[in-house]
């Protein structure tokens, strides 16, 4: 069965998703803005906007002065993303074969599927009509393969334009053309030999096995070069595909790459160009529907009960294990109640989920009833089997598992339900010899405790470390005998420093801006130990300051 490809171009897309948004066609130019290089450029417009000259890629301050009365919105690259899955969605309605050709594209194969629509035109057809039921422009191209559905959806209808260049022979000067008159035609800018026929596109649709024909007329930037080839090509006087064909592949490839000739050849069918679709996302959520409404917290626990078990059994079934789930009350009146819990480790055990759930049953209102329970696993984590390990590594286990669950994952994930994930933290060391940057501090649900020894800080740091205080003390680089700190006076019984440290000179960090600094270990007469440093002066005044406690 011959292969055959439909490409489906949006060239409105972003445009027309904000219009969808606002209620509609607008009867002004209107426009997406977004950011080339720095600069305001359209990125899509909508059809007045076109007819009044604008176009993709222009400067927003010439369209500006070319058209007072445009409208703009930014552009919402993570939006319209959302918005060509959505599309992706429906286009799967002609076949189970689509893919995503962002910013605004997708590729159906429809080997096999178009006779289930009455043909390909039919299809065609009714891809068009539901666009157009949509607000969306829909350019569709259907070939045998992707690189020629691709061309025919952007530029069918379209020919080769002469275009200025220095390099085209037919604008030589007047001195020169005498040489030009004893060359052969093609050498004074007239078409190349063509082995294919320069018939027009049958509209959007190639008929089998006339690709290459249907491709000859269409101009060089069918074929998906980038710009500068395509700019090469013209500077030589070449228009159209046919004229690209004509030439020795040899030459071809010499001059212009072997990437263009492999692209030459995806078009045309003579290499593959497969199309991978889109993998169905994984989804893990089960749900009871009630023949009376219910309203207490056990209900709503045994209701729990019930789902927890086919969820976590759908978990293991496709090895995946649970990170957070929702569970979400649905009430008669159409309204519903949510709650999320987020685990530390993913987790196939009803047991681990049902514990946390429970915690926050007490936060849903069952208001006149609940006739409806909905569990979803949203955010989902591959998980391994765990190997049998020897007596040693069985012991060490014992001291942080019971019942084959992690202890310090259970507190994470309870601290986690009670206070909010970002409020449960823990400490990685960091490589920095600033003080205060010796550790990072992580979120404990999204990460896995140092595995390895705390790297030994030499001198050792204080046990408490704050932002530098103020140290009354005369500004000299040998420690007070005495000093005034936090409203007392301290005596200095010994002093063991000093330990000179200077700021990252890559980062001008506010903090550093008085300069180096020599800490300094101090222990008073009544038994404070101190980690005291004198800053020499910088940006800013030294001194003094306290940074750090030892215990």
């Amino acid at each position: 069965m011959a292969r055959r490809i439909l490409s489906l171009w949006f060239p409105r897309l972003a445009a027309e998703r904000w219009l969808r948004r606002i209620g509609g066609a607008l009867p002004q130019p209107f426009a997406v803005v977004g950011e080339t290089g720095g600069a305001q450029v359209l990125v899509s417009l909508n059809a007045e906007a076109e007819t009044a000259g604008l176009r993709r890629g222009q400067p927003l301050r010439d369209a500006t002065a070319m058209c007072s009365g445009l409208l703009t919105r930014p552009a919402d690259p993570v939006s319209e993303a959302l918005f060509l899955t959505a599309l992706r969605r429906w286009a799967g309605k002609f076949s189970p074969w689509v893919a995503e050709e962002p910013p605004d594209a997708l590729v159906v194969d429809l080997t096999g599927c178009a006779h289930l629509f009455g043909g390909e035109a039919a299809l065609l057809a009714e891809a068009e009509a539901d666009c157009a039921r949509l607000g969306l422009t829909l350019c569709g191209g259907l070939a045998d393969t992707r690189g020629a559905a691709w061309a025919l959806a952007r530029f069918a209808g379209q020919s080769g334009q002469p275009l200025r260049s220095g390099d085209d022979i037919a604008q030589e000067a007047r001195a020169t053309r005498s040489h030009a008159a004893r060359r052969r035609g093609w050498e004074r800018g007239g078409a190349l030999p063509s082995a294919a026929s320069a018939t027009e596109p049958q509209g959007l649709i190639a008929p089998p096995g006339q690709t290459e024909s249907v491709l000859a007329p269409l101009p060089i930037a069918a074929l998906g070069l980038p710009p500068e080839r395509t700019e090469g090509f013209t500077r030589l006087g070449l228009r159209t595909v046919g004229e690209v064909l004509a030439l020795p592949r040899a030459g071809l490839a010499r001059r212009f790459g072997a990437d263009t000739v492999a692209r030459i050849d995806r078009a045309l069918g003579l290499a593959p160009e497969p199309i991978s679709p889109a993998a169905p996302p994984l989804r893990f959520a089960t749900r009871m529907q009630f023949p009376e409404p219910i309203g207490t917290a056990a209900d709503i626990a045994a209701g729990i009960d019930r789902l927890l078990d086919p969820l976590c059994a759908r978990l293991r079934e496709k090895g995946r294990g649970a990170r957070r789930v929702r569970l979400q009350a649905l009430h008669p009146d159409g309204t519903s109640q949510w709650v999320e819990v987020g685990l530390a480790q993913a987790a196939d055990q009803p047991d681990r989920i049902r514990t946390l759930l429970a915690m926050k049953i007490e936060t849903i209102d069952p208001g006149f009833g609940i006739d409806c329970l909905r569990i979803e696993a949203i955010q989902t984590e591959p998980v391994h089997p765990v190997q049998h390990r020897g007596h040693f590594e069985a012991t060490a286990d014992a001291m942080t598992r019971q019942g084959g669950t992690p202890r310090l994952g259970d507190l994470i994930e309870r601290l986690s339900t009670r206070l909010g994930s970002e409020s449960v933290t823990r400490a990685h060391p960091a490589d920095s010899h600033i003080p205060e940057k010796g550790s990072i501090i992580l979120s404990a649900a999204w990460s896995e405790p140092w595995a390895e020894p705390w790297p030994a800080a030499n001198p050792p740091r204080p046990l408490v470390m704050m932002r530098p205080e103020p140290v009354q003390a005369p500004e000299d680089p040998t420690p007070p005998a005495r000093f005034r700190w936090r409203g007392r006076n301290h005596e200095t019984r010994t002093a063991l420093g000093p330990e000179r440290l200077a700021p990252e000179w890559w980062l001008d960090d506010p903090a550093w801006r008085s300069g180096v600094r020599d800490y300094w270990r101090i222990e008073t007469a009544t038994g404070e130990r101190l980690w005291l440093f004198f800053a020499h002066g910088g940006a800013l005044s030294g001194g003094w300051f306290a940074h750090g406690i030892f215990g």
